[in-house]
């Protein structure tokens, strides 16, 4: 019974949030048993281009450190930002969905050059939080029952909490810049005065992921009440 609950609750997950967020514990899981190394999966440029380790390229994004209270708290935003989009303003447009991984994957690949970080998932999920908080401006949020703010807020309050632990606000730094690249691209130079759309998600992608029916009667997870964590808990203003 247990497992069938499970199992369909898994499968409730849209598959974006579903692939990402399973590799990530999958892979953590074969560090903690001790079948993979941490050294075998972090960004390196040099054995990336010069030993042709390309599987670097992905793996850098899928390892958020051992068990623990870092693992768990990266995980819980990872899948509940990324559902929240995905059911969300990506609703019904995983092609678009996948385009936006690939693209905030590249520009941190690229940034990661230039910074001395060797995993980049922490970064990747402030990116996804960015665009939720964008693109969702009036959720008033309650982070640990502490602070009330608006979500646009959500990643700079984020970044805080990480200089209080006594991490490198980098990775936030860099999720930010990111996050917000992609989020001028797609929301607001297309509506400016002489804009206009720069990223389109390529056919290729749109045959792949994008299917043609919906379905009416699905009732996916609200993006405007969050909800279930109190370090990241939300509402619509006026709301009650």
């Amino acid at each position: 019974m247990a497992y069938q609950t499970f199992r369909q609750e898994y499968l409730q997950v849209p598959p974006v949030t579903r692939a990402y967020t399973t590799a990530c514990v999958l892979t953590t899981a074969a560090v903690q048993l001790e079948l993979i190394t941490p050294f075998q999966l972090y960004f390196n440029p040099e054995l990336i281009f010069k030993h042709f380790q390309v599987w670097r390229l992905i793996t850098n994004y899928l390892f958020f450190g051992p068990v623990g209270f870092n693992f768990l708290f990266n995980m819980i935003f990872l899948y509940r930002y990324c559902r929240m989009l995905e059911e969300g303003s990506f609703r019904g447009r995983t092609a678009d969905f996948v385009f936006m991984f690939l693209f905030g994957g590249l520009l941190m690949t690229i940034f990661g050059l230039f910074v001395n970080l060797v995993f980049l998932g922490q970064a990747f999920t402030i990116m996804l939080v960015y665009v939720w908080s964008r693109r969702n401006p009036y959720v008033r949020m309650n982070f640990f029952g502490l602070l009330i703010f608006q979500a646009p807020f959500l990643p700079w309050v984020l970044m805080g909490f990480s200089l209080l632990l006594g991490n490198s606000i980098i990775v936030d730094l860099l999720g930010i810049a990111v996050g917000h690249i992609y989020f001028f691209l797609e929301d607001v130079f297309p509506n400016q005065p002489g804009g206009g759309r720069l990223l389109r998600t390529p056919s290729v992608l749109k045959a792949i992921f994008d299917t043609p029916e919906d379905d009416p009667n699905y009732n996916p997870l609200p993006e405007e009440r969050p909800g279930g964590f109190a370090w990241g808990e939300g509402q619509r203003l006026g709301g009650s």
